[in-house]
Protein backbone atom coordinates (compact mmCIF):
# COMPACT_ATOMS: atom_id res chain seq x y z
CA UNK A 1 0.00 0.00 0.00
CA UNK A 2 1.26 3.25 -0.99
CA UNK A 3 1.57 6.16 1.76
CA UNK A 4 0.57 9.43 1.78
CA UNK A 5 3.54 11.61 1.65
CA UNK A 6 3.77 13.55 4.35
CA UNK A 7 6.59 15.33 5.12
CA UNK A 8 7.61 18.32 7.77
CA UNK A 9 10.07 21.37 8.23
CA UNK A 10 11.16 21.03 11.97
CA UNK A 11 13.46 24.25 12.64
CA UNK A 12 15.08 24.86 15.98
CA UNK A 13 13.94 28.39 17.00
CA UNK A 14 17.96 28.91 18.09
CA UNK A 15 17.95 32.47 16.00
CA UNK A 16 17.31 33.66 12.66
CA UNK A 17 16.50 31.40 9.70
CA UNK A 18 19.50 30.82 7.54
CA UNK A 19 18.75 30.69 3.77
CA UNK A 20 19.55 26.98 4.05
CA UNK A 21 16.86 26.25 6.24
CA UNK A 22 14.72 28.08 4.06
CA UNK A 23 15.83 25.94 0.85
CA UNK A 24 15.18 22.93 3.12
CA UNK A 25 11.57 23.77 3.83
CA UNK A 26 11.23 24.64 -0.15
CA UNK A 27 12.36 21.61 -0.84
CA UNK A 28 9.55 19.94 1.75
CA UNK A 29 6.99 22.10 0.12
CA UNK A 30 7.56 21.27 -3.90
CA UNK A 31 7.91 17.64 -2.90
CA UNK A 32 4.16 17.61 -0.78
CA UNK A 33 2.51 19.46 -3.64
CA UNK A 34 4.23 17.44 -5.84
CA UNK A 35 2.55 14.45 -4.52
CA UNK A 36 -0.31 16.16 -3.25
CA UNK A 37 0.72 15.50 0.09
CA UNK A 38 1.25 17.87 3.69
CA UNK A 39 3.73 19.74 4.37
CA UNK A 40 3.90 19.88 8.36
CA UNK A 41 6.10 23.08 10.17
CA UNK A 42 7.26 21.58 13.55
CA UNK A 43 9.55 23.45 16.04
CA UNK A 44 11.59 21.60 17.58
CA UNK A 45 12.14 23.56 20.98
CA UNK A 46 13.90 20.58 22.94
CA UNK A 47 17.00 22.40 24.10
CA UNK A 48 15.25 24.95 26.24
CA UNK A 49 18.78 26.56 27.08
CA UNK A 50 19.00 27.55 23.64
CA UNK A 51 15.94 29.44 22.78
CA UNK A 52 16.16 32.90 21.49
CA UNK A 53 12.99 35.08 22.06
CA UNK A 54 11.79 36.09 18.63
CA UNK A 55 13.17 33.26 17.05
CA UNK A 56 9.97 31.01 16.34
CA UNK A 57 7.79 34.08 15.06
CA UNK A 58 10.61 34.64 12.72
CA UNK A 59 10.55 31.49 11.37
CA UNK A 60 6.81 31.71 10.39
CA UNK A 61 7.06 35.46 9.10
CA UNK A 62 9.92 33.92 6.76
CA UNK A 63 7.61 31.57 5.25
CA UNK A 64 4.89 33.19 5.06
CA UNK A 65 6.87 36.23 2.98
CA UNK A 66 8.78 33.64 1.09
CA UNK A 67 5.12 31.67 0.62
CA UNK A 68 6.04 28.62 1.77
CA UNK A 69 3.05 27.76 3.76
CA UNK A 70 2.20 24.47 5.10
CA UNK A 71 -1.01 23.09 5.71
CA UNK A 72 -0.83 22.17 9.08
CA UNK A 73 1.54 22.91 11.94
CA UNK A 74 2.29 25.90 14.23
CA UNK A 75 0.55 29.09 13.22
CA UNK A 76 -0.65 26.74 10.08
CA UNK A 77 -3.67 25.14 11.95
CA UNK A 78 -4.03 22.28 13.77
CA UNK A 79 -4.62 18.53 11.67
CA UNK A 80 -4.74 15.55 13.76
CA UNK A 81 -1.57 15.43 15.50
CA UNK A 82 -1.27 18.60 17.38
CA UNK A 83 0.24 20.12 18.85
CA UNK A 84 3.18 20.65 16.59
CA UNK A 85 5.63 21.97 18.94
CA UNK A 86 8.14 19.89 20.85
CA UNK A 87 7.95 21.92 24.50
CA UNK A 88 4.13 21.32 24.09
CA UNK A 89 4.46 17.22 23.84
CA UNK A 90 7.21 17.17 26.30
CA UNK A 91 5.32 14.42 28.53
CA UNK A 92 4.48 12.02 25.52
CA UNK A 93 8.37 11.10 25.33
CA UNK A 94 9.07 9.55 28.40
CA UNK A 95 6.89 6.63 28.04
CA UNK A 96 9.10 5.55 24.39
CA UNK A 97 12.45 6.38 26.42
CA UNK A 98 11.39 3.83 29.22
CA UNK A 99 10.34 1.44 26.45
CA UNK A 100 13.77 0.93 25.64
CA UNK A 101 14.72 0.45 29.42
CA UNK A 102 12.70 -2.16 29.81
CA UNK A 103 13.32 -3.68 26.04
CA UNK A 104 17.34 -3.27 26.84
CA UNK A 105 18.27 -1.26 23.98
CA UNK A 106 18.34 2.12 26.98
CA UNK A 107 19.87 2.60 30.46
CA UNK A 108 19.70 4.99 32.74
CA UNK A 109 22.84 7.05 33.66
CA UNK A 110 24.51 8.66 36.29
CA UNK A 111 27.22 10.39 35.43
CA UNK A 112 27.84 13.65 36.79
CA UNK A 113 29.45 16.22 34.74
CA UNK A 114 32.65 15.68 36.64
CA UNK A 115 33.17 12.23 35.70
CA UNK A 116 32.15 13.00 32.17
CA UNK A 117 35.03 15.87 32.34
CA UNK A 118 37.41 12.93 33.86
CA UNK A 119 36.39 10.47 31.05
CA UNK A 120 37.58 13.07 28.69
CA UNK A 121 40.82 14.01 30.79
CA UNK A 122 42.16 10.43 30.01
CA UNK A 123 41.22 9.91 26.37
CA UNK A 124 40.27 12.92 24.61
CA UNK A 125 38.71 11.03 22.02
CA UNK A 126 36.84 8.77 24.19
CA UNK A 127 33.03 8.78 23.78
CA UNK A 128 30.16 6.92 26.18
CA UNK A 129 30.16 4.23 23.97
CA UNK A 130 30.58 0.10 24.10
CA UNK A 131 34.17 0.63 25.26
CA UNK A 132 33.55 2.77 27.70
CA UNK A 133 30.28 2.49 29.50
CA UNK A 134 31.08 -0.30 32.09
CA UNK A 135 33.17 2.15 33.31
CA UNK A 136 30.78 4.24 33.93
CA UNK A 137 28.08 5.05 36.52
CA UNK A 138 24.94 3.44 35.12
CA UNK A 139 22.24 0.85 35.76
CA UNK A 140 24.29 -1.31 33.44
CA UNK A 141 27.30 -1.55 36.06
CA UNK A 142 24.78 -0.58 39.15
CA UNK A 143 22.44 -3.36 41.03
CA UNK A 144 18.97 -3.06 40.23
CA UNK A 145 18.29 -2.48 44.11
CA UNK A 146 21.02 0.58 43.68
CA UNK A 147 19.41 2.00 40.44
CA UNK A 148 16.20 2.17 42.23
CA UNK A 149 17.24 3.70 45.32
CA UNK A 150 18.48 6.27 43.24
CA UNK A 151 15.72 7.12 41.18
CA UNK A 152 13.51 7.17 44.30
CA UNK A 153 16.13 10.07 45.62
CA UNK A 154 15.36 11.71 42.19
CA UNK A 155 18.88 11.96 41.48
CA UNK A 156 20.70 13.63 38.61
CA UNK A 157 20.51 11.14 35.55
CA UNK A 158 19.82 11.28 31.84
CA UNK A 159 18.51 7.85 29.93
CA UNK A 160 21.32 7.07 26.99
CA UNK A 161 20.94 4.46 24.00
CA UNK A 162 22.36 1.56 24.35
CA UNK A 163 24.37 0.83 21.07
CA UNK A 164 25.63 -2.49 19.73
CA UNK A 165 28.94 -3.24 20.78
CA UNK A 166 30.64 -3.34 16.70
CA UNK A 167 27.21 -3.53 13.91
CA UNK A 168 27.04 -1.99 10.63
CA UNK A 169 24.07 0.29 10.50
CA UNK A 170 22.55 0.19 6.83
CA UNK A 171 20.17 2.40 5.28
CA UNK A 172 19.41 4.15 1.67
CA UNK A 173 19.49 7.55 0.94
CA UNK A 174 17.45 9.24 -1.78
CA UNK A 175 20.04 11.32 -3.18
CA UNK A 176 22.83 9.63 -1.84
CA UNK A 177 22.21 5.99 -2.20
CA UNK A 178 22.95 3.31 0.58
CA UNK A 179 25.23 4.38 3.20
CA UNK A 180 26.59 2.23 6.18
CA UNK A 181 27.89 3.10 9.24
CA UNK A 182 30.01 1.04 11.98
CA UNK A 183 28.07 1.75 15.44
CA UNK A 184 31.94 1.67 16.30
CA UNK A 185 32.27 5.41 15.12
CA UNK A 186 29.31 6.47 17.07
CA UNK A 187 28.22 6.82 20.76
CA UNK A 188 25.48 6.41 23.25
CA UNK A 189 23.73 9.32 22.79
CA UNK A 190 21.26 11.26 25.39
CA UNK A 191 17.76 10.04 24.87
CA UNK A 192 16.12 11.90 27.52
CA UNK A 193 17.59 14.78 29.64
CA UNK A 194 17.75 15.50 33.70
CA UNK A 195 14.96 17.77 33.14
CA UNK A 196 12.40 15.47 31.23
CA UNK A 197 12.77 16.93 28.01
CA UNK A 198 14.02 14.55 25.28
CA UNK A 199 16.73 15.33 23.10
CA UNK A 200 16.60 16.08 19.30
CA UNK A 201 17.05 12.42 18.36
CA UNK A 202 14.29 10.76 20.25
CA UNK A 203 12.06 13.78 19.65
CA UNK A 204 12.36 13.68 16.41
CA UNK A 205 12.27 10.22 15.44
CA UNK A 206 9.09 9.93 18.16
CA UNK A 207 6.99 12.85 16.35
CA UNK A 208 7.80 11.22 12.85
CA UNK A 209 6.56 7.91 13.50
CA UNK A 210 3.31 9.80 15.27
CA UNK A 211 2.81 11.82 12.46
CA UNK A 212 3.50 9.56 10.15
CA UNK A 213 5.72 11.48 8.36
CA UNK A 214 6.94 9.58 4.29
CA UNK A 215 9.70 11.09 4.11
CA UNK A 216 12.13 13.09 6.37
CA UNK A 217 13.94 15.57 3.79
CA UNK A 218 16.75 17.41 5.52
CA UNK A 219 20.49 19.34 5.15
CA UNK A 220 23.36 17.04 4.80
CA UNK A 221 24.60 18.07 8.38
CA UNK A 222 21.93 15.61 10.25
CA UNK A 223 23.61 12.70 8.14
CA UNK A 224 25.57 11.14 10.76
CA UNK A 225 22.48 11.36 12.99
CA UNK A 226 20.37 9.32 10.60
CA UNK A 227 21.97 5.54 11.42
CA UNK A 228 21.51 6.52 15.22
CA UNK A 229 17.70 7.03 14.07
CA UNK A 230 17.60 4.14 11.94
CA UNK A 231 18.49 1.89 15.38
CA UNK A 232 15.88 3.92 17.40
CA UNK A 233 12.96 3.20 14.48
CA UNK A 234 13.97 -0.78 14.62
CA UNK A 235 14.87 -0.73 18.53
CA UNK A 236 10.75 1.02 18.89
CA UNK A 237 9.64 -1.68 16.73
CA UNK A 238 8.97 0.86 13.84
CA UNK A 239 11.03 0.13 11.16
CA UNK A 240 8.53 -0.91 8.93
CA UNK A 241 6.96 2.40 8.92
CA UNK A 242 10.40 4.16 8.76
CA UNK A 243 10.26 7.70 6.92
CA UNK A 244 13.13 7.50 3.57
CA UNK A 245 15.74 10.15 4.34
CA UNK A 246 16.82 12.45 1.21
CA UNK A 247 19.92 14.38 2.93
CA UNK A 248 20.55 18.12 1.25
CA UNK A 249 23.80 19.25 0.03
CA UNK A 250 25.43 22.09 1.58
CA UNK A 251 25.24 25.48 0.39
CA UNK A 252 28.73 26.89 0.26
CA UNK A 253 30.23 30.16 0.42
CA UNK A 254 30.73 32.22 -3.07
CA UNK A 255 34.32 30.65 -3.15
CA UNK A 256 32.85 27.32 -2.33
CA UNK A 257 35.08 26.89 0.88
CA UNK A 258 33.34 25.99 3.12
CA UNK A 259 29.58 26.04 4.34
CA UNK A 260 27.85 29.35 4.37
CA UNK A 261 26.90 29.75 7.86
CA UNK A 262 25.24 32.54 9.63
CA UNK A 263 28.19 34.45 10.79
CA UNK A 264 29.17 35.31 7.02
CA UNK A 265 25.93 37.00 5.95
CA UNK A 266 26.89 40.64 5.53
CA UNK A 267 30.76 39.71 6.05
CA UNK A 268 30.42 38.99 2.28
CA UNK A 269 27.91 41.62 0.98
CA UNK A 270 25.01 39.79 0.55
CA UNK A 271 22.28 38.60 3.45
CA UNK A 272 22.05 34.98 4.26
CA UNK A 273 18.71 35.42 6.08
CA UNK A 274 15.71 36.09 4.25
CA UNK A 275 14.02 38.95 6.79
CA UNK A 276 16.43 41.15 8.92
CA UNK A 277 17.26 39.98 12.20
CA UNK A 278 18.16 42.25 15.45
CA UNK A 279 19.58 39.96 17.72
CA UNK A 280 18.09 40.27 21.19
CA UNK A 281 21.12 40.29 23.38
CA UNK A 282 23.60 42.48 21.58
CA UNK A 283 21.28 44.82 19.16
CA UNK A 284 23.06 44.07 16.07
CA UNK A 285 21.38 43.91 12.98
CA UNK A 286 21.57 41.73 9.90
CA UNK A 287 20.14 42.49 6.97
CA UNK A 288 17.53 40.33 4.60
CA UNK A 289 16.40 39.42 1.55
CA UNK A 290 13.10 41.56 1.89
CA UNK A 291 14.40 44.68 3.36
CA UNK A 292 17.08 44.17 0.84
CA UNK A 293 14.50 44.69 -1.87
CA UNK A 294 14.06 41.38 -3.12
CA UNK A 295 10.93 39.97 -4.71
CA UNK A 296 10.20 36.25 -2.76
CA UNK A 297 9.28 34.72 -5.75
CA UNK A 298 12.96 36.02 -7.31
CA UNK A 299 14.59 34.39 -4.15
CA UNK A 300 12.87 31.38 -4.22
CA UNK A 301 13.65 30.68 -7.86
CA UNK A 302 17.28 31.00 -7.05
CA UNK A 303 17.39 28.80 -4.14
CA UNK A 304 15.62 26.23 -5.74
CA UNK A 305 18.57 26.01 -8.29
CA UNK A 306 20.72 25.64 -5.47
CA UNK A 307 21.14 21.94 -4.93
CA UNK A 308 18.79 21.16 -7.74
CA UNK A 309 18.32 21.37 -11.66
CA UNK A 310 15.44 19.64 -13.86
CA UNK A 311 18.17 19.83 -16.95
CA UNK A 312 17.88 22.58 -19.74
CA UNK A 313 18.57 25.48 -20.04
CA UNK A 314 15.03 27.29 -18.79
CA UNK A 315 15.73 29.47 -15.40
CA UNK A 316 12.84 31.82 -14.78
CA UNK A 317 10.20 29.21 -13.10
CA UNK A 318 7.08 29.85 -11.55
CA UNK A 319 6.03 27.87 -8.68
CA UNK A 320 3.86 25.77 -10.40
CA UNK A 321 6.13 24.73 -12.84
CA UNK A 322 8.65 24.00 -9.99
CA UNK A 323 6.10 22.07 -8.41
CA UNK A 324 5.22 20.03 -11.40
CA UNK A 325 8.86 19.35 -12.35
CA UNK A 326 10.69 18.90 -8.54
CA UNK A 327 11.52 15.47 -7.93
CA UNK A 328 14.28 14.35 -4.80
CA UNK A 329 16.44 12.02 -7.75
CA UNK A 330 17.67 15.66 -9.65
CA UNK A 331 19.21 16.83 -6.38
CA UNK A 332 22.71 16.80 -6.50
CA UNK A 333 25.07 15.21 -4.04
CA UNK A 334 27.76 17.87 -4.37
CA UNK A 335 27.89 20.87 -2.11
CA UNK A 336 26.34 24.22 -4.22
CA UNK A 337 28.08 27.27 -4.42
CA UNK A 338 26.06 30.56 -3.52
CA UNK A 339 26.49 33.04 -5.93
CA UNK A 340 25.05 36.69 -5.06
CA UNK A 341 25.42 38.30 -8.64
CA UNK A 342 23.01 35.18 -10.04
CA UNK A 343 20.74 35.87 -6.88
CA UNK A 344 21.17 39.82 -8.37
CA UNK A 345 20.38 38.49 -11.64
CA UNK A 346 17.05 36.51 -10.69
CA UNK A 347 15.35 39.46 -9.07
CA UNK A 348 15.72 41.92 -11.73
CA UNK A 349 14.36 39.55 -14.15
CA UNK A 350 11.57 39.23 -11.74
CA UNK A 351 11.36 42.78 -11.58
CA UNK A 352 11.13 42.92 -14.94
CA UNK A 353 8.01 40.54 -15.16
CA UNK A 354 6.01 42.67 -12.81
CA UNK A 355 3.27 45.20 -14.22
CA UNK A 356 3.83 48.41 -13.54
CA UNK A 357 0.77 48.93 -10.83
CA UNK A 358 1.75 45.99 -9.46
CA UNK A 359 5.39 47.62 -8.58
CA UNK A 360 3.87 50.87 -8.06
CA UNK A 361 2.49 48.78 -5.11
CA UNK A 362 5.08 46.87 -4.04
CA UNK A 363 7.15 49.94 -3.80
CA UNK A 364 4.48 52.97 -2.64
CA UNK A 365 5.41 52.45 1.19
CA UNK A 366 8.93 53.04 0.73
CA UNK A 367 8.69 56.08 -1.23
CA UNK A 368 6.57 58.12 0.30
CA UNK A 369 8.41 57.50 3.53
CA UNK A 370 11.21 59.40 1.57
CA UNK A 371 9.43 61.57 -0.37
CA UNK A 372 5.84 62.40 0.77
CA UNK A 373 2.74 61.36 -1.07
CA UNK A 374 3.26 60.55 -4.70
CA UNK A 375 -0.30 60.18 -7.03
CA UNK A 376 -0.53 56.70 -8.14
CA UNK A 377 -0.75 56.49 -11.65
CA UNK A 378 2.63 58.82 -11.82
CA UNK A 379 4.00 56.12 -9.90
CA UNK A 380 3.04 53.87 -12.38
CA UNK A 381 4.38 55.59 -14.80
CA UNK A 382 7.37 55.79 -13.37
CA UNK A 383 7.83 52.28 -12.76
CA UNK A 384 7.23 51.37 -16.31
CA UNK A 385 10.52 54.09 -17.36
CA UNK A 386 12.71 52.58 -14.79
CA UNK A 387 11.92 48.64 -13.78
CA UNK A 388 14.29 47.45 -16.82
CA UNK A 389 17.06 49.30 -15.01
CA UNK A 390 15.76 47.86 -11.19
CA UNK A 391 18.15 45.22 -9.41
CA UNK A 392 16.16 45.82 -6.26
CA UNK A 393 12.88 47.41 -5.27
CA UNK A 394 14.94 49.30 -3.03
CA UNK A 395 16.73 50.87 -5.90
CA UNK A 396 13.71 53.61 -7.07
CA UNK A 397 13.49 55.12 -3.93
CA UNK A 398 17.84 54.82 -3.51
CA UNK A 399 18.54 55.70 -7.28
CA UNK A 400 15.73 57.55 -8.80
CA UNK A 401 14.62 60.73 -6.12
CA UNK A 402 14.92 62.87 -8.81
CA UNK A 403 11.52 61.57 -10.38
CA UNK A 404 10.00 62.48 -7.26
CA UNK A 405 11.91 65.30 -6.22
CA UNK A 406 13.45 68.55 -8.11
CA UNK A 407 17.41 68.70 -7.63
CA UNK A 408 17.93 71.71 -5.73
CA UNK A 409 21.65 71.80 -5.13
CA UNK A 410 23.65 70.82 -7.86
CA UNK A 411 27.44 68.78 -7.58
CA UNK A 412 30.04 70.96 -8.85
CA UNK A 413 31.64 68.25 -10.98
CA UNK A 414 27.91 68.44 -13.02
CA UNK A 415 28.22 72.02 -13.65
CA UNK A 416 31.31 72.17 -14.40
CA UNK A 417 30.28 70.08 -17.48
CA UNK A 418 27.29 71.84 -18.77
CA UNK A 419 28.82 75.18 -17.76
CA UNK A 420 29.72 76.22 -21.15
CA UNK A 421 26.47 76.73 -22.45
CA UNK A 422 25.50 79.25 -20.52
CA UNK A 423 26.45 82.24 -22.63
CA UNK A 424 24.70 80.91 -26.05
CA UNK A 425 21.83 79.47 -24.55
CA UNK A 426 18.77 82.03 -24.85
CA UNK A 427 16.83 80.30 -22.15
CA UNK A 428 13.35 82.24 -22.36
CA UNK A 429 13.16 81.07 -25.79
CA UNK A 430 13.80 76.62 -24.55
CA UNK A 431 11.69 76.94 -22.40
CA UNK A 432 8.85 78.58 -24.21
CA UNK A 433 10.12 75.57 -26.95
CA UNK A 434 9.27 73.35 -24.26
CA UNK A 435 6.39 74.51 -22.12
CA UNK A 436 4.36 75.31 -25.51
CA UNK A 437 5.25 72.01 -27.74
CA UNK A 438 2.10 69.40 -27.81
CA UNK A 439 4.94 66.79 -29.08
CA UNK A 440 3.64 63.46 -27.24
CA UNK A 441 6.35 60.86 -28.43
CA UNK A 442 10.00 60.81 -27.65
CA UNK A 443 11.26 60.75 -31.19
CA UNK A 444 9.18 64.12 -31.75
CA UNK A 445 10.87 65.89 -28.60
CA UNK A 446 13.77 64.64 -29.13
CA UNK A 447 14.08 66.07 -33.04
CA UNK A 448 12.62 69.48 -31.50
CA UNK A 449 15.26 69.88 -29.42
CA UNK A 450 17.95 68.72 -32.12
CA UNK A 451 16.54 71.20 -34.08
CA UNK A 452 16.31 73.79 -31.00
CA UNK A 453 19.88 73.31 -31.01
CA UNK A 454 20.44 74.23 -34.25
CA UNK A 455 18.65 77.15 -34.83
CA UNK A 456 20.64 78.48 -31.83
CA UNK A 457 24.07 77.58 -32.86
CA UNK A 458 24.39 75.50 -30.18
CA UNK A 459 26.13 71.70 -30.20
CA UNK A 460 23.06 69.17 -29.59
CA UNK A 461 24.94 67.43 -27.26
CA UNK A 462 26.05 70.38 -24.95
CA UNK A 463 22.49 71.02 -24.91
CA UNK A 464 21.37 67.61 -24.35
CA UNK A 465 23.44 67.42 -21.23
CA UNK A 466 22.15 70.50 -19.62
CA UNK A 467 18.83 69.77 -20.09
CA UNK A 468 19.69 66.10 -18.70
CA UNK A 469 21.95 67.93 -15.20
CA UNK A 470 18.68 70.20 -15.17
CA UNK A 471 16.01 67.22 -14.71
CA UNK A 472 17.95 64.68 -13.19
CA UNK A 473 20.94 66.61 -11.02
CA UNK A 474 23.36 64.25 -12.85
CA UNK A 475 24.47 63.62 -16.02
CA UNK A 476 22.67 59.66 -16.21
CA UNK A 477 19.42 58.34 -16.16
CA UNK A 478 16.41 57.52 -19.11
CA UNK A 479 16.27 59.51 -21.71
CA UNK A 480 15.72 63.17 -22.10
CA UNK A 481 12.50 62.69 -23.92
CA UNK A 482 11.33 60.24 -21.69
CA UNK A 483 12.08 62.52 -18.56
CA UNK A 484 10.00 65.14 -20.05
CA UNK A 485 7.35 63.28 -20.94
CA UNK A 486 7.06 61.70 -17.43
CA UNK A 487 7.63 65.18 -15.38
CA UNK A 488 5.40 67.08 -17.59
CA UNK A 489 6.70 70.52 -19.38
CA UNK A 490 6.48 72.62 -16.90
CA UNK A 491 8.11 70.51 -13.87
CA UNK A 492 11.05 70.70 -16.61
CA UNK A 493 10.87 73.92 -17.01
CA UNK A 494 11.12 75.09 -14.12
CA UNK A 495 14.05 72.55 -13.23
CA UNK A 496 16.08 73.82 -16.58
CA UNK A 497 15.36 77.57 -15.18
CA UNK A 498 16.92 76.92 -11.40
CA UNK A 499 19.85 74.53 -12.73
CA UNK A 500 20.75 77.71 -15.12
CA UNK A 501 20.30 80.07 -12.44
CA UNK A 502 23.14 77.72 -10.50
CA UNK A 503 25.58 77.72 -13.81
Amino acid sequence: MTRRVRVRFAPSPTGPLHIGGVRTALYNYLYAKKHNGDFILRIEDTDQNRLVPGAEQYIIEALKWMDIRPNEGVAFGDGPYAPYRQSDRKDSYRQYAEQLIKSGFAYYAFDTEEELEQLKAVNQNAKYDAATRLQMKNSLTLSEQEVEDRLNKKEHYVIRIKLPENEDVRFHDEIRGIVVVNTVQMDDKVLLKSDGMPTYHLANVCDDYIMQISHVIRGEEWLPSAPLHVLLYRYLGWEQVMPKFAHLPLLLKPDGNGKLSKRDGDRLGFPVFPLEWTDPKTHEISSGYREKGYLPEAVLNMLVFLGWNPGGTQEIFSKEELINLFSLEQIHKAGAKFDFEKAKWFNAEYIKKLSNNKLADLVKADIEKKFGHIATDYLSNVCGLVKERLVFLSDLSNNYGYLFKSPEIYDETVLSKVRSIKDGLPLDDLIQALINGSENDTIAIENKLKDFAVANSLKTGDLMKFIRAALVGELSGPTIPELILLLGRETSARRIENCFSQL
